[in-house]
């Protein structure tokens, strides 16, 4: 291979714009359905609870995000996801747009790559129209390929995806630059692109490389001449990895570096099988594995058919390249682009992942089209074709998996069932669903058998075990045994105290627990919360739990919870009514369609001079949002009691509270102080004072008022 170029064929535009025309449209249609995929996984982390994103106007906040946001250090990654918000807020769709963009661009550029390659004239490819037909093969099996779906349908991959398409663009425009005379131009926007592509995920780095091998075997004929001719330009590359340097730092809270519990000897021997189940899937992609879990090999024994196996596609890829051949470069660009989460540096979280495929799958489809055209020349076509439309039905038929976090768990659980971390994750899910915390329980049993010394798979079993009133002990000691493994486990605390709070004859070790998790992180306003109201349930600390809501609101502002629950304590000291009506309507504007926030404000107009119909008006709100509300029915019927000529409608809210809730004992109590003002009543009300005794035996204003009435017959 060497820098002359063939001299290129009048080639009419209908054939180049149909081939791109296809290649965007059956790539649109193939993933298409995917417009209605939800959120997952990371997606909520990265995009709905990602504030640094939610400012469009604020750069500065969205160029440096948190370290441990998922899009720490790639700000370019962040700016798209925010404007992507501006544009749609939570809604999932425009995601997912954006993200089958990225994709249809990142083919058209590849398209571009293989079509200029191919005008060389060493290349195996006739010259003129006769290059856009592989070049469009190429791009259409890479783009229609299964394998690519995690890339593109799971948002938060969107960091591979865009990273993929800045590093197309920097080959596209240096061999727009080797080949025009204009080359100047085409290498700043090259070194341009590799900058954004640095800044959108750090395994852009391999991308000069990438660079210098296309140079030294298709243009300069050597890396010494490439250096020497273009050394600028490849200065340009240098100096994009001085920003990718700085960017890099605090990646360990993505997971990724040494000291993460793997070494790097047991992480080389995992790759060797994960680099070959890589080709397998791009030969055969079947099954596809959202998540493959974090299972390492460290038994050279069971890894050496898989590096034997792996010695012999390395050894001819560099045997090639020495040679200066194009299948050299194409064995470089598959091994050198995984290099960085596939060599000797851990990726603890995930050792494998099939987004890390999208680049290297392109070496895959140029090989292929290579050996069809080869096989059968010009009637390559029509196979590639064929290929192409069952590759399609595959992508399609996969993206029905991320239809529903459930159904992609489910998915991953049924192909990878020693995978503790999709058994967790589907129980979560599980745990939220009604009428399934049981098999929710199951799952994080068996994620436990899995992985036993995981405190968070303990906390989560506590999580569903909590929500069952009579399994209260057995989630309590879930959380100890989460504490035991991890006595510095702040959450553990916490949901430990929570749990003892259930039970009344434990309020002090809850109080522990709380007091606990403060001594660990002072700055948690769940703690201050939680504290809170074990302190409000002791006589006399009434103040020191309002203290605590406080503190939980000076760290969190917005915590509705705190506020609700300091205005209920606020109503209990004198001369604070104003305070809790202001944090009521604090938290309704929070929350304006929270129920139980309109009752609570309404409760607290009840006790203010001339705002009898505020309160009314509040009731009736919370009865518009959930006309099941037996709290509703019954409050709004105390309050129609007192205005002249409404005691019907207040007897009737009574009942309607008691048909909701029969075991409601200050309903029976409103009912019956309602009947007694009504001629002829009296039994009546007595029946409901006598129910409130039965549910209640300690209720001296109910036997007080039973006494009189019976006193008071003839």
């Amino acid at each position: 291979m060497h820098a002359s170029v063939s001299r290129k064929a009048q080639e009419s535009p209908a054939p180049l714009l149909g081939a791109e025309f296809g290649i965007v449209i059956a790539t649109a249609v193939a993933y298409w359905g995917t417009l209605a995929v939800p959120f997952v996984f990371d997606d909520q982390a990265w995009i709905t609870s990602n504030p640094s994103i939610q400012h469009l106007r604020s750069i500065a906040a969205i160029l440096s995000p948190p370290a441990g946001s998922g899009v720490g250090g790639r700000p370019v990654l962040s700016l798209s996801l925010a404007a992507n918000y501006a544009l749609s807020g939570h809604a999932p769709w425009g995601y997912h747009l954006a993200n089958l963009a990225i994709h249809c661009l990142a083919a058209l550029t590849l398209f571009g790559i293989v079509r200029r390659t191919l005008a060389y004239s060493a290349a195996t490819f006739l010259p003129g129209r006769d290059r856009i037909l592989p070049a469009f093969a190429v791009a259409l099996l890479w783009a229609l390929h299964p394998l690519q779906t995690e890339a593109v349908t799971y948002v938060s991959q969107r960091a591979e995806s865009l990273m993929g398409l800045f590093y197309l663009l920097t080959l596209y425009c240096f061999i727009r630059g080797a080949q025009s005379a204009h080359a100047r131009g085409w290498h700043v926007l090259s070194v341009l692109s590799c900058l954004l592509g640095m800044a959108t995920k750090e395994v852009m780095v391999t991308a000069p490389l990438i660079v210098l091998a296309y140079d030294r075997t298709f243009v300069a004929g050597g890396a010494r001449a490439a250096l020497r001719l273009r050394w600028r330009v490849y200065l340009g590359y240098a100096l994009t990895w001085l920003m990718l340097g700085f960017l890099m730092t605090g990646l360990r809270e993505r997971g990724v570096g040494y000291g993460l519990g793997y070494s790097w000897w047991s992480y080389a021997l995992t790759e060797c099988w994960v680099i070959s189940h890589y080709i397998l899937l791009a030969l055969w992609p079947h099954p596809l594995v959202f998540d493959y879990g974090r299972d390492i090999v460290s038994s050279v024994r069971a890894t050496l058919p898989w590096a034997c196996l792996l010695a012999v596609p390395i050894g001819a890829a560099l045997a090639a390249f020495r040679q200066r051949t194009a299948l050299g470069f194409v064995g470089v660009w598959f091994f050198l682009i995984l290099a960085p989460t596939s060599s000797v540096v851990p990726v603890a979280l995930q050792p494998m992942a099939e987004h890390r495929m999208y680049l290297p799958l392109a070496s895959v489809a140029v090989l292929a089209v290579t050996a069809i055209h080869r096989w059968i020349g010009r009637a390559a076509l029509p196979l590639c074709l064929l290929l192409s439309a069952a590759l399609f039905v595959t992508t399609w038929d996969r993206n029905r998996d991320y239809h529903s976090a459930e159904g992609l768990w489910a998915d991953t659980v049924a192909k990878r069932p020693g995978n503790y971390k999709a058994r967790n994750n589907l129980g979560v899910i599980l745990s939220n669903e009604p009428g399934r915390l049981n098999d929710a329980v199951a799952q994080f049993e068996a994620a436990l058998r899995l992985r036993p010394d995981e405190a968070s798979l303990h906390i989560n079993l506590g999580l569903a075990l909590s929500k069952v009133p009579a399994r209260l002990n057995d989630a309590a000691g879930q959380y100890q045994e989460a504490l035991r493994r991890e006595p510095d486990n702040v959450s553990a605390h916490i949901y430990l105290g929570n749990a003892l709070l259930g039970m009344p004859q434990r309020l002090n070790d809850a109080i522990a627990q709380y007091e606990g998790s403060l001594r660990l992180d002072p700055d948690s306003s769940e703690a201050h919360f939680g504290l809170g109201i074990a302190l409000s349930r002791m006589p006399g600390r009434l103040n020191d739990a309002i203290a605590q809501y406080q503190e939980a609101l000076r760290l969190d502002p917005n915590y509705f919870e705190a506020r609700n629950n300091l205005g209920n304590a606020l109503l209990k000291v004198p001369g604070r009514l104003n305070d809790a009506i202001a944090q009521f309507e604090e938290a309704l504007r929070l929350k304006p369609d929270d129920v139980l926030a309109h009752i609570n404000l309404g409760s607290a107009f009840l006790g203010v001079p001339g705002r009898l119909n505020d309160s009314i008006a509040q009731f009736e709100v919370a009865l518009r949002l959930n006309p099941d509300s037996p709290e509703a029915h019954l409050d709004l019927g105390i309050a129609l009691s007192r205005v002249p000529g409404r005691l019907n409608d207040a007897i009737a809210q009574c009942r309607e509270a008691l048909r909701l809730n029969p075991g409601l004992a200050q309903a029976h109590y409103c009912l019956a102080m309602a009947l007694i003002q009504v001629p002829g009543r009296g039994d009546e009300a007595k029946a409901h004072l006598g129910e409130v005794l039965r549910l209640q035996p300690t209720n001296e204003p109910a036997r007080e008022m039973l006494r009189l009435i019976q006193e008071s017959r003839p």
